[in-house]
């Protein structure tokens, strides 16, 4: 299954590409609207800066160094992730029934939707477009050490892989484990070091 990690959405630069199709019909279409008065721009840059800064993968990144330095935090992060999650001002839709998993040494998790792709906006943002793909929600359930191999991520035999898969009724954030050396950072330095990809489970941070 090949995967393009690298989408426009993962809020990085990674240098400059000649626009897709998709995003040349995008333009098209939102310069015809505001021609014909039938949006107005500052309320698209309002959607957009919501969902990039407002809401994103920053967020969730919050949770986690939060949880990586205050024990009490963990601690309701896993008793009642939706709670703890809106103590940090994250909540809303689809963020309504959150769970917290926690990556140990021998346990490493990953998330998907099987069904459609239901995701945590409020921590994670916008779903990825492999997150959505179908390869990646059958595969991830049938072979999902296959699947973490192509993203890189390599787990030895004895570490148990646990997939959980989000629905309308409930969506998952991984707590990736906290990297060794790392007890003399604040919680904007830890936050720095987690990723998208790592709250989901196809990375390691």
């Amino acid at each position: 299954m090949a995967h393009d990690h690298h989408d426009p959405e993962d809020g990085h630069d990674h240098g400059q590409h000649p626009p897709s199709d998709m995003e040349l019909r995008v333009k098209a279409l939102e310069s015809l609207l505001v021609e014909k008065g039938l949006v107005d721009p500052a309320a698209l840059d309002a959607i957009v800066d919501h969902f990039e800064h407002r809401v994103g993968p920053r967020n969730g990144a919050r949770v986690v160094a939060r949880a990586w330095s205050d024990p009490a935090y963990r601690a309701r992060l896993h008793e009642d992730a939706t709670a703890a999650i809106a103590e940090l001002g994250y909540a809303g839709r689809q963020g309504e029934h959150m769970v917290a998993v926690e990556n140990a040494p021998g346990v490493h998790n990953l998330v998907v939707c099987t069904l459609c792709s239901c995701y945590p906006w409020p921590v994670l943002g916008l779903p990825p477009v492999w997150y959505k793909s179908a390869p990646y929600r059958s595969r991830a359930v049938i072979d999902p050490r296959g699947v973490l191999a192509e993203f890189g991520v390599a787990l030895p035999d004895d570490i148990e892989l646990r997939v959980w898969d989000s629905t309308a009724e409930v969506r998952y954030l991984v707590i990736p484990e906290r990297p060794a050396g790392t007890d003399g950072l604040d919680e904007a330095a830890l936050a720095a070091l987690v990723t998208r990809d790592g709250m989901i489970g196809t990375a390691r941070l």
